[in-house]
């Protein structure tokens, strides 16, 4: 029997929004530092002081823009940002051993508003300049934007049928559920980008167009390479999160997650919530080598997960993870050991120029996990931006 799953029960928001009130108290507190520090450690540069200050004053259309002027995933970045190394953990209050202000919150609290209300963002006459942005994630849909911005027609190309990237396929729901992912893909479509799901660039479309944007992320997780990583109940990370966030969740009573990086703790507290009654971290080095942010692992505590450091996983077999000299009954592994670069094409590229995201053929800018080995959304985003602006400057030169 099929039984449906209400994920949205199961996964409510990490961090609440804030009510209207509570978003314009917590925006007096801001003391709008002119040289601002928050700003300064946002890799898109938002205007952080001046946002919240439009929050103070009521001006919450005048917030969002501010916002979406240097990040258009402003949405997303408000709920998956590490926010307490970043913004907020640049915050000046922390001089004064005060609470840093909720920044991702009244950032997230200006973007509910907007897309509440006619989401919308101008955009210049059409240039008759036509780019391609490959692949559908975080870093080509910042670059698609800058560039309609500027009157540059984009199509966008991904092989999934749906866009966003791993915001839409592989972001925990509790943190972004993908309704919002695509409410950001929706205003691109509205600005008057194009999208081909299910189709590659070949030699015959590739004529269409004056440059190309690639940000196609990382290929395939990495396999375990030990016996038995092969066996039905092995399930790689990002598939588990897919499955779920796509409304066909899949979990074992008794779970073994190996890796301890924030996917892994993702994956763990999924399985979790979805209602695995054990779920068991592995990770072959130690406590203070692990790269999750600290808040993450310390939410996973919380749920209730198990962590085995110093452990390596030596084979695998239907009902346990077998561990050196101990094995851990379970009926699904979750490996999370991170993804492949994809070196070919990164071969093909040659170096590239950070600044511009230009490769070594002049036609083709890159940008995003694709090149930074799997970074934050956000660095994604100012990757996208950048290398839009690297594409606008070099097709004017070539006109």
């Amino acid at each position: 029997m099929n039984v449906t799953i209400n994920t949205d029960e199961l996964f409510p928001d990490l961090h609440p929004a804030l009510a209207p009130q509570a978003a314009v108290v917590e925006a007096s507190r801001c003391l709008f530092c002119y040289d601002a520090p928050c700003t300064q450690a946002c890799p898109t540069h938002i205007d952080v002081p001046k946002f919240i200050k439009k929050i103070a004053s009521g001006n919450l259309r005048g917030s969002a823009n501010t916002i979406l002027d240097a990040n258009i995933l402003g949405l997303s970045c408000s709920r998956v940002c590490p926010v307490d190394v970043l913004c907020e953990g640049s915050c000046v209050m922390h001089r004064y051993n005060k609470q840093p202000i909720e920044i991702g919150l009244l950032q997230r609290h200006a973007m509910d508003w907007f897309y509440s209300h006619e989401p919308a963002i101008a955009t210049a006459p059409d240039n008759g300049k036509h780019v391609a942005c490959i692949g559908g994630g975080p870093a080509s849909l910042a670059c698609a934007a800058e560039l309609r911005r500027h009157g540059f027609a984009v199509t966008v190309f991904d092989r999934n049928p749906l866009a966003g990237g791993l915001n839409t396929y592989g972001i925990a729901q509790y943190k972004l559920r993908p309704p919002d992912s695509l409410k950001e893909v929706e205003l691109l479509r509205n600005m008057g980008v194009e999208f081909r799901f299910g189709v590659e660039v070949t030699d015959q479309t590739e004529g269409e167009f004056d440059a190309f944007f690639l940000g196609v992320g990382l290929g395939p997780m990495h396999r375990l390479n030990v016996p038995g990583d092969d066996l039905p109940g092995v399930v790689d990370a990002l598939t588990f999160i897919a499955d779920y966030k796509t409304g066909t969740p899949k979990v074992g009573r008794r779970v073994v997650v190996i890796g301890a990086g924030n996917t892994a703790i993702d994956s763990a507290i999924a399985a979790r919530k979805l209602g695995a009654e054990q779920v068991h971290i592995v990770y072959r080095r130690g406590e203070s080598d692990m790269s999750a942010f600290a808040s993450e692992y310390e939410h996973a505590k919380l749920e209730g997960v198990e962590f085995h450091w110093q452990t390596s996983v030596t084979r695998i077999t239907p009902d346990a993870v077998i561990c050196g000299t101990f094995k851990i009954p379970c009926d699904m592994v979750v490996p999370a050991i991170g993804q492949s670069p994809l070196t070919k094409l990164l071969a093909v590229c040659g170096e590239v120029n950070r600044e511009t995201g230009q490769t070594k053929h002049p036609k083709y800018f890159a940008g995003g996990d694709f090149l930074n080995g799997g970074r934050e959304v956000v660095d994604a985003v100012a990757d996208g931006k950048r290398a839009a602006l690297g594409i606008k400057k070099w097709l004017t030169t070539q006109s």
